[in-house]
């Protein structure tokens, strides 16, 4: 299965926009996102585990990033309870498994270069936020490696950036509230993938927003 493989297109999915799909560890599925199964393959999913639903060892060829957005995550390495980003470089290996609530995560697998060694674990529940270049932005840096930069933003309600360029393109994951831009209105769950160099000029109305951001990794996709 291949899915919009077109990274000069801009994408957006909203939430029930794609279907629940079987998954490769017993008691998951996952909506996917973004898939390339040829080589250099590449896949960008929501996946959804039943409580202690578990995987024997496996490898990460290419890297495995996730972000647990509800119930809890564990492997040999630790706990991750919703809140908590990871990035396993690529050749980790390790036994997973959900936690007695089961567990949501935001994965993105096959997209690390081979420079990019360093393992990431934060709970952005409890780490420091800065904040943003204009008022009512605040940041939570996730991750950097040459141009690839990954971070979680908080928007107040009624804020509006200035229009920009995406030099390497941006994907955003909707994690709360509402993001918009002169594109569209995306609700939580909603994903966005704007490709090298795109524009836009987003904002929040009354609820304001929470999203997942990663900009400069699309440039040789």
């Amino acid at each position: 299965m291949e899915l919009r493989t077109d990274f000069a297109r801009r994408e957006v999915v909203l939430p029930g926009g794609e279907a629940w799909r079987w998954s490769p560890m017993a008691g998951g599925e996952r909506t996917m996102l973004d898939r390339i199964a040829r080589p250099p393959r590449r896949e960008t999913s929501i996946v959804r585990h039943a409580a202690g639903a578990r995987s024997g060892a496996h490898s990460h060829g290419g890297g495995k990033e996730f972000l647990v957005l509800a119930g809890s995550f564990h492997d040999d390495d630790g706990d991750y309870p919703e809140g908590t980003y990871v990035r396993n470089p690529s050749g980790t290996a390790h036994t997973s498994w959900a936690g007695p609530d089961g567990a949501v995560l935001f994965v993105k697998l096959y997209q690390f270069t081979a420079a990019d060694t360093q393992r990431v674990v934060i709970d952005t529940r409890a780490a420091l936020w800065h904040q943003g270049v204009v008022p009512g932005l605040a940041v939570l840096p996730l991750h950097e490696h040459g141009p690839e930069h990954v971070a979680l933003v908080r928007w107040a309600p009624s804020t509006r950036f200035r229009p920009h360029h995406h030099w390497g393109g941006e994907e955003i994951l909707v994690l709360d509230g509402v993001f918009e831009d002169e594109h569209g209105t995306y609700p939580k769950g909603s994903w966005l993938r704007s490709p090298h160099l795109s524009e836009h000029n987003p904002f929040t109305g009354p609820d304001g927003a929470l999203i997942y951001v990663k900009t400069g990794h699309l440039a040789a996709a």
